[in-house]
């Protein structure tokens, strides 16, 4: 086990761990801490846990000690230092007329090292800036090139949600998103409404991406052919939040209704042909459907396959439990096809197994007599041409076969030809 500490040098930044060499540590406190830039001070955003050798990177840099007074007057006078250092910076660029916007500047604790962060569209060339800065300032200047997502977090704000931005306060790093999340989660593919200040996708796309991605599993699609407690239809709207979708009834479909999921039966998902002999149920059999609930949905399924398959003279597989004392073999499932969702031709032959096809027994092939051959006699094969006396000594005749030749990427007209007959 190790003792670690969790340490933040920005405000929302990344949380990096250090050896506070048993020294308990509060979180909130300032510390001092050794990086490979040098002394920076940071504030402990986790005391003093035990963790796996494994959980961390070693070696762990050590926590050099606890911020005390004169080391919180030296960072305030540091964070007075960048304001200046920012307008300096302002009017060299103006000077030098370099298409660069200055974001923010950092001094570094021992206020040796300077370092300036701005946006660009493209490469700039900065050398000229650099030479003059260092001039005013007497310290090593480092000018680093961020994106426009880094601008957001270094510079914080308000997003359309009225909350302060999720980049600035808690995201470590930024997650990977897609104009496809917003598709799943049927949202405007406007860019103005899914993009954030930064002018890239909100990282809110991320958060409940794998919950609409198990809604999209169990929901059917636009178009599906369905059963409902008030008659047969399709659905033209799916509401995968509230887990409703919208039919409109082969009785009614001007006026399309609204259903829980658990309220109908799919018999097509997605678009196609209405399935060959297929009947409506009676409506006093769709009434049911009403009166199941979520929690009852896989019970319901379970009793009705099992009725599907009694009906069809298929015995139902046995329990685990009565599989394992049997010593018969577990049954393989076989996987679903396009159709998807539930097991719907068996649900609708328990349903109303009168509307089923009449299952006819076809009558047995008549066994085929054997009849004892003897070795089959080969025909002589045929000649191209008679044989001329001499020729095939001892009554053998033999078949006469041309090698097989391939010609690769020569034409055609250069091929050479094969030899006529006789020739």
């Amino acid at each position: 086990m190790t003792e670690i500490i969790g340490v933040r040098f920005k405000s929302g930044g990344k949380q990096y761990y250090f050896d506070p060499k048993g020294v308990a540590v509060q979180s909130g406190q300032g510390v001092i801490i050794e990086t490979s830039r040098g002394l920076e001070y940071g504030e402990c955003s986790q005391s003093n846990t035990m963790v796996e050798d494994e959980a961390v990177v070693q070696p762990l840099r050590e926590l050099v000690r606890i911020a005390t007074d004169k080391d919180l007057e030296t960072v305030r006078r540091n964070r007075e230092k960048e304001e200046k250092a920012f307008l300096i910076c302002q009017e060299k660029i103006a000077q030098h007329g370099l298409d660069m916007k200055l974001v923010e500047v950092e001094y570094n604790f021992e206020g040796n090292k300077i370092l300036f962060f701005f946006t660009s569209e493209g490469r700039v060339d900065f050398r000229a800036l650099v030479k003059d800065l260092a001039g005013v300032f007497h310290s090593r200047i480092e000018l680093r090139q961020i994106g426009v997502r880094d601008e957001a977090k270094m510079l914080g704000g308000l997003g359309i949600c009225g909350k302060p931005f999720c980049c600035a306060t808690f995201l470590d790093e930024f997650q990977p998103v897609s104009i496809k999340m917003a598709k799943t989660q049927n949202l405007s593919l406007n860019p103005t409404k899914i993009s954030g200040t930064c002018g890239r996708l909100m990282c809110c796309l991320k958060y409940e991406q794998e919950a609409y991605e198990d809604a999209v599993k169990r929901m059917p699609k636009n178009e599906s052919f369905v059963e409902t407690p008030e008659g047969v239809g399709t659905v033209s709207q799916v509401n995968l939040l509230r887990e409703q979708v919208k039919v409109r009834l082969e009785d009614a479909p001007d006026s399309p209704k609204c259903f829980h999921n658990c309220e109908i039966c799919v018999v097509r998902n997605g678009k196609g042909k209405r399935p060959e002999g297929y009947v409506a149920p009676p409506p006093e059999e769709l009434a049911k459907l009403r009166k199941v609930t979520p929690a009852e949905e896989p019970k319901r399924l379970s009793d009705t396959l099992d009725a599907a398959l009694s009906g069809l003279g298929v015995n139902a597989p046995a329990a685990p439990e009565q599989q394992e004392h049997s010593g018969e073999a577990r049954p393989r499932r076989r996987g679903r096809g396009k159709g998807g969702g539930r097991n719907n031709a068996a649900e609708a032959a328990a349903r109303h197994p009168e509307q089923a096809a009449p299952q006819t027994a076809k009558p047995p092939k008549p066994a085929r007599e054997k009849k004892h051959q003897g070795p089959k006699e080969r025909p002589a094969p045929q000649q191209a041409h008679p044989a001329e006396p001499g020729e095939n000594a001892g009554g053998e005749e033999k078949k006469q076969r041309r090698p097989r030749r391939r010609y690769r990427g020569k034409p055609k007209g250069e091929r050479p030809q094969p030899p006529a007959q006789g020739e």
